[in-house]
């Protein structure tokens, strides 16, 4: 299904069911918020890659996902902080600029890993992400119940921790299934630590 959505490219990665807190401040993005707020326009977290410049046409990566607002409030600082939830996985098929600079794109919905049992094979893992959470009130506080025994859960929060190149980020998203990314996370945890 094709839709348009407006696009909020940063160098961190959200994936379904994650969530992820943002301070708004560019004229933009908060009109952005406000159009998402009043019904408007839905929005996309997008990737950006950090090898181009700001002005070559792959600066953002063509995997985003799709988000909505579950908190907002005004910071310390005067700004606005949200908290976005990613709720599907989209494909940007083309992409444009509004006169203020705001990226706004066509999607193809991607579909999202389902449900899946993990097996024996990856608790190391979930015992890890489980270790980072108690050891990151803030991180914690975005998931007081994770999903530890569910893959594809598992396998999208630490896709989205993971301090890897994000071209790979966005490959091992669009595995077709949960297992091999976890398959592919814990190589590169073994390799890399």
């Amino acid at each position: 299904m094709s839709k348009q959505l407006a696009l909020f490219p940063l160098s961190s990665f959200i994936l379904p069911g994650g969530k992820m807190r943002l301070r708004v401040f560019e004229k933009r993005y908060i009109r952005l918020v406000k159009e998402a707020g009043l019904g408007q326009r839905r929005f996309a977290m997008a990737l950006l890659n950090p090898f181009v410049t700001q002005q070559h046409r792959d600066r953002i990566l063509p995997l985003a996902t799709e988000v909505v607002i579950d908190d907002f409030e005004q910071l310390p600082d005067g700004l606005l902080g949200i908290t976005v939830r990613g709720v599907c996985r989209v494909e940007i098929t083309r992409r444009w600029q509004e006169d203020d600079g705001l990226n706004v794109a066509q999607v193809n919905e991607l579909t999202s890993w389902p449900v899946t049992r993990l097996s024996e094979r990856y608790s190391d893992l979930a015992s890890s992400l489980l270790h980072l959470l108690a050891e990151y009130p803030q991180l914690q506080q975005l998931y007081p119940e994770p999903e530890l025994n569910n893959a594809s859960w598992l396998a999208s929060r630490w896709l989205e921790l993971m301090p890897m190149q994000p071209g790979l980020k966005q490959k091992l998203s669009a595995e077709h299934d949960p297992i091999t990314c976890l398959e592919e996370l814990q190589n590169w945890l073994e390799h890399n630590s």
